[in-house]
């Protein structure tokens, strides 16, 4: 992925039903994949989500990418610029080379979910490569299992492959998913690590469900983290 400008991503085709049938072929439920490959197609972060009286909402992300972001400070303001550039490739073949005026792709995606064309949901995580999946998570436990907002994101989480620069394959699993569960997956081929019970790899996310009968406000702060869900 890289600057549309540059390259264009064909989302009709990532998002069309034949596109994800033909993904969802490779997958087998008795066996994990020995190796894979991407579809073929023709740190530290915060997150802060609000939403106002009228149902106006805003969904936002910042971060510096390294803990320190480029370790640079803006002459004496005491802000750390950040070295979101790291993700850009010096290979000149790469899709996502380096060029002048070229926004580099990031982990960065603040997100909101709308139904009837109105708000319905605000949410997002820190959380490196790893947010998609976290974001995920949430969306199916609050729209396909009706969950509470508070529930979806305190209920236990998994990561799988690379997150926050490093290169791991691993699938990795809180502590309170069912060690029969994990036996299950590793007995499929997955290579399984079980990390703490709460972990701050999964990210800390937060969200704001609009209710779209009574407009009742519903948020959530992830306990993995320092944040809190507030009204005022």
């Amino acid at each position: 992925m890289t600057d549309p400008a540059f390259s264009p991503t064909p989302v009709d085709r990532l998002l069309s039903p034949r596109y994800a049938e033909e993904r969802a072929r490779l997958i087998q439920m008795t066996r994990a994949a020995a190796r894979y490959e991407p579809g073929t197609i023709t740190g530290d972060t915060v997150f802060i989500g609000t939403v106002d009286a009228e149902g106006n909402g805003v969904s936002m992300l910042q971060s510096v990418y390294f803990d320190f972001g480029s370790g640079i400070v803006a002459g004496d303001t005491g802000v750390l610029l950040q070295n979101r550039g790291s993700f850009f490739s010096l290979d000149p073949t790469h899709v996502n080379r380096l060029e002048p005026r070229k926004r580099t792709f990031h982990t960065l995606i603040p997100a909101m979910l709308l139904k009837d064309d109105r708000l319905f949901l605000v949410y997002g995580t820190m959380g490196g490569e790893g947010q998609p999946q976290t974001q995920s998570a949430l969306v199916t436990r609050l729209v396909d299992f009706g969950f509470g907002v508070q529930e979806a994101i305190e209920a236990p989480r998994w990561l799988y492959g690379r997150t926050w620069g490093t290169t791991s394959r691993d699938l990795l699993l809180e502590a309170r998913i069912p060690e029969t569960v994990a036996e299950e997956l590793r007995r499929r081929g997955h290579p399984v690590r079980v990390v703490g019970a709460w972990d701050d790899v999964m990210g800390h996310a937060a969200a704001i469900l609009i209710d779209p009968v009574t407009g009742v406000r519903q948020g959530g702060a992830d306990p993995r983290g320092d944040g809190l869900a507030l009204g005022f």
